[in-house]
């Protein structure tokens, strides 16, 4: 059996279709950019309306947070507060990309392993975390640790779950097909469920970054006071309110950024019938 005889027919990427004229429209055209750049606007507007308004004397006006948010950038506050972030942020992305992955294929694999984690996972997931975070001081303290449980803790249930999804849901036709090849198991799960389950994995990895960089927040809000974190109760305190969105509006920013770059990357690599959707 040779790696061709697995290979799925390359196909062409189909145009999307717009709804409201039955037209087909390439994707990542210019207007889809308009349209993205004026929802954004419409959204920075309306905060700049109400922040005039005010609806509440602790909301500033968007110009005023962003002013604040040059001047902290400026300053090195942003990044001195980053530099204590990123670190768990990473390690606890790290942990469950590779765990998270492996455990959702095991999951997918094994109907053994499904029955025993799946509903550990799902259970995570439903829970609140706001309530769980704290709890974590009781057995990894205050430090660095436990703000990398709060990231696996928040990141891990969509990641395994994304991934046991898209290895159950390998189209029978594929299995078939390898059957009918005498593929052993080994080719199986390498050439037909891997492949086949890609975008959907990755599409969970997606998920788990912007649940991770929720995790490190509730970590330095509920548990340690430091980093960003920080300084959203620092400012909060003081009703320097513009500082304290300014705060909050770079962890949007730093989020948004981290999951278009890997919205891209996903793009990059496959095909678009098998992104997730």
């Amino acid at each position: 059996m040779t790696r061709g005889d697995l290979a799925a027919p390359a196909t062409r990427p189909e145009p999307r279709v717009d709804a409201g004229r039955g037209r087909r429209v390439p994707s990542g055209t210019a207007s889809e950019w308009l349209l993205r750049a004026a929802s954004i606007g419409l959204v920075l507007g309306l905060w700049e309306l109400a922040g005039a308004i005010p609806v509440s004397l602790a909301f500033p006006r968007f110009s005023a947070t962003a002013a604040a948010f040059v001047e902290m950038l400026a300053d090195g506050t942003f990044l001195a507060a980053y530099a204590q972030s990123i670190a768990p942020l990473l390690v606890g992305l790290a942990l469950t990309t590779l765990g998270g992955v492996l455990a959702g294929i095991v999951m997918g694999l094994s109907a053994k392993a499904q029955w025993l984690g799946l509903p550990v996972f799902i259970i995570l997931q439903t829970a609140p975390s706001a309530a769980i975070v704290p709890l974590l001081t009781y057995l990894y303290g205050i430090g660095f640790a436990a703000k990398v449980f709060a990231v696996v803790l928040l990141s891990a249930p969509v990641i395994v779950i994304n991934s046991y999804r898209g290895i159950s849901a390998t189209p029978r036709s594929l299995l078939e097909m390898s059957a009918a090849f005498l593929a052993s198991r080994r080719q199986r799960i390498t050439k037909i469920i891997l492949p086949a389950a890609s975008g959907v994995i990755f599409a969970g990895l997606r998920l788990g970054l912007a649940q991770g960089f929720t995790g490190i927040v509730l970590a330095e809000l509920l548990i340690t006071p430091t980093g960003v974190g920080d300084l959203i109760t620092y400012h909060r305190s003081l009703a320097e309110y513009d500082r304290m969105f300014a705060a909050i509006l770079s962890i949007i920013v730093l989020a948004s950024v981290s999951i278009t770059l890997l919205q891209h990357a996903e793009r990059r690599m496959f095909r678009p019938e098998m992104r997730a959707t």
